[in-house]
């Protein structure tokens, strides 16, 4: 009964290095670093993109929007990485791991091209914006959890939320009719 026990255990401590070891394999990290630097570079395409936009339909007041939307999502994110000071999951000591800065950034561009031009634009940045997530979990050394991409997106789109506004190339409507000797003319202003 002893040498079951012991070889049990025995076989269980194999199994567990060998799926340690599968963990760490060159083909893993590979995989997981690629993941993590394609997620790098990602969370800025949303805000590119939106400042590209914004300067291509020469839209002065979605400049403003994006610039006070951009600087409350960097406030918000340092502020909080350093007033919480959570641990990062692989057992980092740098902590300053909620909220992702990167997640915050990618959804904060994402939230603003959706909010000031629509989900046309908003779709495929949220797309971009959930990869960043994704690959602030899944990349090496998974330098955030759930938790943390979670409050990077609620950061990033509040922030957005805060100062954008839906754009309007035309604020005034007008519109005329006429039969039977009768003529109407209306005005409509849209806010």
């Amino acid at each position: 009964m002893n040498q079951k026990v012991s070889t049990a255990i025995f076989l269980i401590l194999v199994m567990g290095q060998i799926h340690a070891q599968q963990l760490d394999a060159p083909e893993e990290i590979a995989r997981e670093t690629t993941i993590e630097a394609i997620g790098d570079y990602a969370q800025f395409a949303p805000t590119a993109f939106s400042l590209i936009t914004v300067l291509a339909k020469g839209d002065e007041e979605g400049f403003w929007q994006l610039g006070k939307s951009v600087g409350a999502n960097l406030t918000a994110t340092w502020i909080m990485k350093y007033a919480i000071n959570k641990p990062r999951p692989e057992g980092r000591t740098d902590g300053h791991a909620f909220p992702s800065g990167h997640t915050s950034f990618a959804f904060q561009g994402a939230s603003f091209l959706q909010r000031r031009y629509g989900w046309k634009y908003g779709i495929p940045a949220f797309a971009v914006a959930a990869y960043v997530a994704y690959s602030r979990i899944e990349g090496v050394n998974d330098r955030h959890d759930g938790w943390d991409v979670l409050g990077g997106a609620l950061t990033g789109i509040a922030s957005t939320y805060l100062f954008t506004t839906p754009y309007m190339k035309e604020h005034f409507d007008m519109s005329f009719q006429s039969g039977d000797g009768t003529y109407a003319l209306g005005v409509i202003y849209k806010f």
